[in-house]
């Protein structure tokens, strides 16, 4: 039976099993993302990205920044999104590094989704119009028995089976170009069901399908020096230039290629 996930409203703050989330159309942040409040080697960053990836970069920063604000309260001028070594984002607040963050951020042509939680987190959003794509390279990130589970003729489940596979690698700091997506199985889908320490779960947004995975459990204690986020409220539920499909950008390998 076809999956049929449940819709997220955009444009708000979500909580789910620890996490922060929030997802926009990227033409709604276009008039906003004019006004992100970068700093010196924020705009390092984006100066060397392509023109075509800089207003999706600066709209990821944008919800970035605001999840961030609203976990810490602290002002978007006071916080910093930067790429670590391995291309997944570092959160920085005054001028210190907050390792307790943990962020993820995605983006495909219209839409951008951003994460935040206090353990390793993921998120990644894949249009259902990718299903094709995604079909012709199932094969490299699906197992023969996820195949038989997701089918290989409804748009939705591909697309969902895709989103959930590249938000569980993001949230270990690995890539989809591996073979890490195929160590990450899929025991369900409706609901989102992973092997290994993983909590996840798929929404829909407009014709998009977004992925939440969060690798571990949260702490049981913040950390003794810097700040410590600790959200347990269950979600409000309201209302590529790239060989690979619904854009791999977020992936620590696509992500480092293109932030440095």
């Amino acid at each position: 039976m076809t999956p049929v996930f449940r819709p997220i409203a955009q444009g708000r703050v979500h909580r789910w099993g620890g996490a922060l989330l929030l997802v926009a159309r990227c033409r709604d942040l276009r008039q906003r993302a004019g006004h992100v409040p970068l700093s010196p080697a924020e705009r390092y960053v984006l100066r060397a990205l392509p023109a075509w990836r800089q207003a999706e970069w600066t709209a990821g920063r944008l919800l970035a920044k605001r999840l961030v604000g609203e976990a810490v309260s602290a002002p978007a001028e006071d916080v910093e999104i930067l790429p670590r070594d391995d291309g997944s984002p570092c959160v920085v607040v005054g001028g210190s590094p907050a390792p307790a963050l943990n962020l993820s951020i995605s983006h495909t042509a219209h839409h951008v989704a951003a994460a935040l939680a206090p353990q390793p987190v993921g998120v990644d959003l894949c249009e259902t119009a990718s299903a094709d794509a995604v079909r012709r390279v199932a094969d490299r990130v699906l197992s023969p028995e996820e195949l038989s589970l997701v089918g290989t003729e409804r748009p939705e489940a591909l697309a969902g089976a895709w989103a959930l596979k590249e938000a569980a690698v993001k949230a270990d700091r690995s890539g989809v170009f591996g073979a890490a997506p195929l160590g990450v199985p899929i025991l369900g889908l409706g609901p989102p069901v992973l092997g290994g320490a993983r909590r996840a779960m798929v929404w829909r947004t407009d014709d998009a399908t977004l992925a939440l995975v969060l690798a571990t459990r949260p702490a049981e204690r913040p950390p003794a020096d810097g700040i410590a986020l600790v959200l347990l409220a269950p979600l409000d539920h309201s209302g590529q230039r790239s060989a690979w499909p619904c854009g791999s950008r977020g992936t620590a390998a696509a992500e480092r290629a293109r932030a440095r």
